[in-house]
């Protein structure tokens, strides 16, 4: 019998936030589909977690997977649900409970933010708007540094002219606050989002704020995005999470075979011209890669090197064509869609492609690297890009230091 599955939600008093839950949990069920899966709530809906998960245990057997359906680590995550999965193990003794990783910055659900800012801003180019993103806040610092690194995140991975955070409750700066902050920078068009999974009160505050902050500034344009909903996306998250907890699971560390690669005088395509590509492009001419960039637009610093003839500009969108000879492949557009259809043409024709916007997506992970005393020092985990980053600034740290 398979191990069942509970999707332990916040819970609302808006029926359209409960129905969307459980159409999310009806997609991860269509992809695990000798799976059963349940939802369980914190509060405000029902059934509540510990009746959902001792339902599961009794009926499938003594053992079952807890998603925690949570954006952040705020307390729900780190008190309220554990708590609440040692009442349904004290209910059927002997029972073992595996708890997985809330959601946090998946590059799937950062995909799906993206979608919904895009569809909000229209006709809008990212370079004129300004986006101000909201989270819930929380008493744990640690969830409002996770919320403000993802804001950051969306930044680097775009266009937009700026990414102002701010949050909605219990901690600063306020929306309001985050909002006049952009408009005292210079910004006049603005698309505010509310970092919410499903509609319920947060969303219904995040449209009110915003619409009252716009009505004062009639010179500023304000759009607000919708939530993340039940969408494809959030449900491969989820299915993610409970696959990582399996006993068939891979270990720990990371599922990629390391080696590295020796690309002078080799064709290296990039698909891209955005802050991932900044970041990586100079690392591989230092490489020697013959790299050749096909994006429509390149960020300053790469039209400087462009310009210099350090490497072939292609200024258009990706053609199947432009794989060519190319012996490695970086998909690095703010286009999902762009980027998968690199990817698969790619694996099609047996060359290695990293996907910066999903990892698992690729069929290579670039290492988070650094070079000290004749040494290249590079990390590569299970697609939590901060603890790579961690890791190999205590590894560099250490050898700097002897």
């Amino acid at each position: 019998m398979s191990t069942p599955l509970l999707i332990a939600a916040h819970g609302t008093r808006v029926k359209d936030g409960e129905d969307a839950c459980f159409e999310l949990a009806r997609l991860v069920q269509e992809r695990l589909p000798e799976v059963p899966v349940s939802v369980g709530f914190v509060e405000l809906s029902h059934p509540p977690i510990p009746e959902a998960l001792t339902q599961a245990l009794l009926a499938h057997g003594d053992r079952a997977v807890v998603v925690p359906l949570m954006l952040g680590t705020g307390g729900h995550v780190r008190a309220d649900i554990p708590e609440f999965i040692d009442e349904a193990r004290a209910a059927v003794p002997g029972a073992h409970v595996d708890y997985a990783a809330h959601l946090g910055p998946h590059p799937r659900l950062l995909e799906a933010v993206e979608a919904r800012l895009h569809a909000a801003r229209g006709e809008w180019t990212e370079a004129e708007t300004t986006v101000v993103f909201i989270g819930r806040g929380a008493l744990v610092p640690d969830a409002n540094a996770d919320h403000v690194r993802l804001g950051r995140m969306l930044f680097e991975r775009g266009e937009w002219a700026d990414v102002e955070t701010g949050f909605i409750q219990v901690t600063r700066p306020s929306l309001p606050e985050a909002l006049d902050k952009a408009y005292a920078q210079g910004a006049r068009r603005i698309v505010v989002m509310g970092h919410w999974l499903f509609p319920g009160r947060l969303r219904t505050w995040t449209f009110e704020q915003a619409e009252q902050w716009a009505a004062n500034h009639p010179d500023a344009e304000v759009r607000v995005a919708e939530v993340i909903g039940a969408c494809d996306e959030l449900a491969d998250v989820v299915v993610e999470r409970y696959l990582e907890m399996l006993p068939e699971a891979p270990p720990m560390g990371s599922p990629t075979y390391l080696a590295g690669l020796l690309l002078r005088g080799r064709d290296v395509l990039v698909i891209g011209g955005g802050k991932v590509s900044e970041r990586r492009v100079p690392r591989l001419l230092e490489a020697g890669a013959r790299v050749r960039l096909v994006s429509p637009e390149l960020t300053p610093s790469l039209r400087a090197l462009a310009e210099e003839g350090r490497f072939e500009w292609v200024p258009r969108a990706f053609l199947d064509s432009d794989l060519g000879d190319a012996w490695y492949v970086l998909a690095a557009t703010n286009d999902p869609a762009a980027n998968r259809s690199a990817s698969e043409i790619a694996e099609l024709h047996q060359r290695f492609c990293v996907r910066a916007d999903d990892a698992a997506s690729g069929s290579a992970w670039t290492p988070a690297t650094a070079d000290a005393h004749g040494l290249t020092v590079a990390v590569i985990g299970n697609r939590d890009p901060r603890l790579s980053r961690a890791v190999r600034d205590a590894v560099i740290a250490t050898v700097a230091g002897s």
